[in-house]
């Protein structure tokens, strides 16, 4: 991780805020480089006068929207026929599946892509959703926009006040992140459950 943080520093120390915004969409499409490190990276660095704060906001707020659009752009090319003949081919996956998914998008999606965009692990992917459902272009960009400034803005500063304690911030998110995984796991689990026992309850009247 030393050589990661020393290489990000060095990137943010030859391009300045530009080179943030390059780190997060880089992220943005790679989650291996995480914003949780770069973001408080940049803050730390505009708390030392190697960049400005607010062009690192602006920066990387427009980095995440660069990276968001190619998973769109994916999400649009892979389309709903391609992913329909995946979930036929997946056990314990319906193809009625993808209608519900399709229908809680159509509710929800605005608020998916907003609010995704600040939970680790999800807000990269929220962009390949938005990219099948054919989430209007504008409407998506505005509030993928709205919540990577968000995310940004909340963890530049916390970097920028922490100064060489910006790691804690990687830690906080971190933890965060664990809670995001145990409930999508967690879910996961209640729904095969809820599918193997609704197999065993269609077979019950065939086998009498």
């Amino acid at each position: 991780m030393g050589t990661v943080t020393d290489w990000i520093v060095s990137l943010m120390a030859t391009l300045g805020s530009p080179g943030a915004g390059l780190l997060v969409a880089l992220e943005s499409i790679f989650p291996p480089i995480p914003s949780e490190l770069i973001l408080p990276l940049a803050g730390f660095a505009a708390s030392q006068g190697q960049l400005d704060v607010v062009a690192a906001v602006v920066w990387t707020t427009l980095g995440s929207v660069v990276g968001a659009v190619v998973l769109y752009a994916l999400g649009a090319k892979v389309g709903e026929e391609r992913l329909r003949a995946v979930a036929r081919r997946m056990p314990l996956v319906r193809e009625s599946d993808i209608d519900t998914v399709d229908g809680w998008f159509e509710r929800h999606g605005g608020k998916a892509v907003f609010f995704g965009r600040m939970v680790p692990g999800v807000r990269s992917l929220i962009s390949i959703p938005a990219g099948v459902a054919r989430m209007p272009v504008p409407r998506f960009l505005l509030l993928s926009a709205l919540g990577s400034l968000v995310w940004n803005t909340l963890l530049i500063s916390a970097g920028y006040s922490l100064g060489s304690r910006w790691s804690v911030v990687e830690t906080w998110v971190g933890r965060f992140q664990e809670v995001v995984v145990v409930v999508a796991a967690l879910a996961v689990v209640l729904v095969v459950v809820r599918r193997v026992r609704e197999g065993r309850a269609g077979r019950r009247p065939s086998e009498g």
